[in-house]
């Protein structure tokens, strides 16, 4: 419980910073959301000066931050200054499509690099641990953006995979088998998006940790004692190399969560990077903020599941607690 505590502290201390700082850069940006209202000369002055005070836009920064915890405090984010309404109905929704993508992405993922890192390790120097490398290197040398555009481009001319959207016309007529269906084939795209553009990384990670253990002693004596190849690298490699790559799943959570942002604009994927860029363009102030804090929540939350399964799986860690 204490090692728990202590991490959600780390991450409680975090997010503050986080908010902290994207009020203060925010409000450094030129402009704000009474802006574009001024050049539409039917807009009086009064009017002008009575929508900054409606939305606390005259009051200095510290005073709009702790207004701003304080509503936090009470289970808000603020209110939308487009769209008219609070922040946490309009980021809800497009936060529950983003997770879902991400985690979809994150575990296609991780599935796919982990025994293909284990095989190339296993394969040191031959002709699969070659062409490993060489296809990660390829995939490295791609930016995501053009992954993007190239696979969207492919669902235009070719019309097998569905250019945009989470779900097609006539949805709610659908049964449930279908409802499934459709929300997979929209998935695709997207998630096949984030999976090449993370796995080079995932897999030369873990072959970097397989190939570690696989030099260490014990492993030559679980040879010298006729234990099956199989055995050795499922049994004993995998559950050695575990401890650096639970640590990178958090981190690879987090950078698939930022990079499927702009994943979403591209290929139309109604998550809260759509709604991200657009707030930005409106300077609906609070919407960013809301975006921002919702990124850092869910890497802080991801980092505290690593940190979770590293204590329970080396007991080191528990030793080190203890002590």
């Amino acid at each position: 419980m204490r090692f728990v505590l202590r991490r959600a502290v780390h991450g409680l201390v975090l997010l503050l910073g986080t908010s902290l700082l994207s009020f203060l850069f925010l409000s450094l940006a030129p402009g704000d959301f009474v802006d574009e209202m001024r050049l539409n000369p039917q807009v009086s002055a009064e009017t002008l000066a009575a929508v900054r005070v409606k939305y606390g836009l005259d009051q200095p920064l510290a005073k709009r931050y702790l207004h701003w915890l304080n509503c936090v405090r009470k289970g808000d984010l603020g209110f939308s200054f487009a769209y008219n309404v609070p922040v946490v109905s309009l980021l809800l929704p497009r936060a529950r499509n983003t997770l879902l993508l991400t985690g979809t992405a994150t575990l296609l993922a991780w599935l796919i690099a982990i025994p293909l890192g284990l095989w190339s390790a296993s394969s040191e120097g031959g002709w699969v641990d070659r062409l490993c490398l060489g296809a990660t290197s390829a995939l490295l040398a791609i930016p995501e953006i053009l992954l993007a555009l190239a696979l969207l481009l492919v669902a235009v001319r070719t019309g097998w995979f569905p250019a945009g959207g989470m779900v097609s016309l006539g949805f709610d007529e659908l049964s449930g088998w279908r409802k499934f269906t459709d929300i997979i084939a929209h998935l695709f795209l997207p998630a096949v998006v984030l999976v090449l553009g993370s796995l080079p990384t995932l897999v030369r990670h873990v072959r970097a940790s397989v190939l570690e253990v696989l030099s260490s002693p014990f492993i030559r004596a679980a040879r010298a004692r006729g234990i099956r190849r199989r055995s050795i690298l499922f049994r004993y490699v995998l559950r050695a190399a575990a401890n650096p790559l639970i640590s990178l799943f958090g981190l690879s959570l987090a950078a698939l969560l930022s990079g499927s942002l702009l994943v979403e604009v591209i290929m139309g994927w109604p998550g809260a990077g759509p709604l991200l860029v657009e707030a930005i363009l409106a300077r609906d102030f609070y919407v960013v903020v809301g975006a921002v804090m919702f990124s850092a929540l869910a890497a802080c939350l991801a980092n505290l599941a690593a940190d979770g399964l590293l204590y329970a799986l080396d007991p080191r860690i528990r030793l080190e607690e203890i002590q």
